[in-house]
């Protein structure tokens, strides 16, 4: 084998392999970072060190990526004459070229200023091209990625001069590592991670089509992926206690939307989402058995448990009385109108029930689930019953909901203190 000499940093680095017909072939090894996930046990609680310095701290999976490039320069690996070998030194000067210039094109993509590149883009117009033509579900999320970039480069000083413009190279792992920052002090919970997650897939599409890499900006300095984490045991959302929400229903106005209101209701008492509900159908009830099953969209083909099967009492009954009879299975349940207007309905009612919260449509299936996580914890319920009503592929997140009624416990119990105090 031919001696390579490579240094600690290069980045791509030369290597070889030894072929069957007794060449040698050189190709180019890139490293771009590594991935860590918590390594979790069969109930999906993080696996934690035993012994040593690191007992206690939760255990990491790390994976790093690296990807290869074919030079299709090969060298004689046997060399017996002058021929051979001054084959071999300037096949490998070339190769060593080779890898100096695409190093220096890996560090002209990181920190921007790269002068003659054939293809040119504004990100920022290629991102609203990309909402543009966009179609699916989470077009919402990916609009408001847009608007909470353009607002980052808007409030960061060092960032203003890309307002208008910024080319996909010059977004380094410095600025997504400010970006991120920014996205939590604005959002909480899984709003801030879902943003960067629609982030992410519009640079990934951009810097495909640029031809760059487009996984450098989001590894650090340390070659860590700049990630935003959540604590999935925290309920971060808003949610009706039974009195609020018989406080909501009691509430009526002058010009409020029938539809709009009994699909709400509809989604205290079932856990539905919104997507959901829009597009529920007479085709997901089964009268005669008092049934409604209907998939959930979000996790549709993704997970087993996403068939929801719920048994319908007389109040959601009540809700539909008037149109059972006429209605086709696959005319819709509710005519509602779009999410933006639902949601300015949901806050002026809300406004006039005297409810001082953040309420939203999600906060529907929050108070359905810590409801019913209540309900089961007085009568001995299993928590795989709200598992299951929920439609939760993981128990953890149903226990986001027992963490809820614990607190509410707790809460209860320093007040009624207050009073032995005083």
């Amino acid at each position: 084998m031919a001696k390579l000499e490579n240094k600690t940093k290069d980045n791509p680095r030369l290597e070889q392999r030894l072929l069957s017909d007794g060449q040698i072939s050189l190709y180019l090894e890139y490293y771009l970072g590594r991935e860590s996930e918590p390594v979790l046990d069969e109930f999906g609680d993080p696996v934690l060190y035993e012994s040593g310095r690191m007992a206690g701290t939760p255990k990491f999976k790390v994976k790093h990526i690296r990807r290869k490039e074919n030079l299709n320069l090969y060298l004689v690996a046997k060399p017996k004459s002058p021929i051979d070998r001054n084959h071999n030194k300037e096949t490998l000067l070339l190769a060593k070229k080779i890898r100096q210039e695409k190093e220096q094109e890996l560090l002209e993509q990181e920190n921007g200023y790269r002068l003659q590149k054939k293809v040119k883009i504004n990100f920022l117009e290629y991102f609203q091209e990309y909402l543009d033509a966009y179609t699916k579900k989470d077009v919402r999320m990916i609009q408001m990625a847009l608007q909470r970039f353009k607002d980052f480069l808007r409030d960061t000083p060092e960032y203003t001069r890309y307002q208008a413009e910024i080319r996909p190279e010059q977004i380094n792992s410095e600025m997504v590592e400010a970006f991120t920052e920014y996205l939590q002090s604005r959002s909480s919970g899984e709003g801030a991670k879902s943003i960067y997650q629609r982030f992410k897939k519009v640079f990934k599409s951009c810097a495909t089509k640029c031809n760059i890499n487009y996984q450098r900006p989001f590894v650090d300095s340390e070659g860590k992926t700049i990630s935003i984490m959540v604590d999935e045991g925290v309920l971060v959302k808003d949610f009706l206690s039974p009195e609020e929400e018989k406080q909501l229903m009691e509430t009526h106005y002058t010009g409020e939307n029938k539809e709009i209101r009994n699909a709400f209701i509809f989604c205290l008492y079932t856990g539905m989402r919104f997507c959901d509900i829009k597009e529920l159908t007479f085709g997901n009830f089964d009268f005669a058995n008092r049934v409604l099953i209907y998939e959930q969209n979000k996790t549709k083909g993704h997970s087993k448990h996403s068939s929801v099967s719920l048994p319908l009492t007389d109040g959601l009954l009540a809700l539909i009385a008037d149109k059972m009879e006429a209605a086709e299975k696959n005319a819709l349940v509710f005519d509602l109108p779009s999410h933006t207007m639902c949601l300015k309905a949901l806050r002026r009612w809300t406004k006039r029930a005297g409810i001082d919260k953040h309420i939203t449509w999600h906060c529907a299936r929050h108070s359905f689930g810590t409801n019913m996580a209540a309900t089961a914890a007085q009568k001995g319920f299993s928590v795989r019953v709200v598992q299951e009503m929920m439609g939760h592929s993981n128990l953890r997140y149903t226990e986001r909901y027992t963490r809820v009624v614990d607190e509410q416990k707790k809460q209860a119990m320093a007040e009624l203190s207050k009073l032995m105090e005083g």
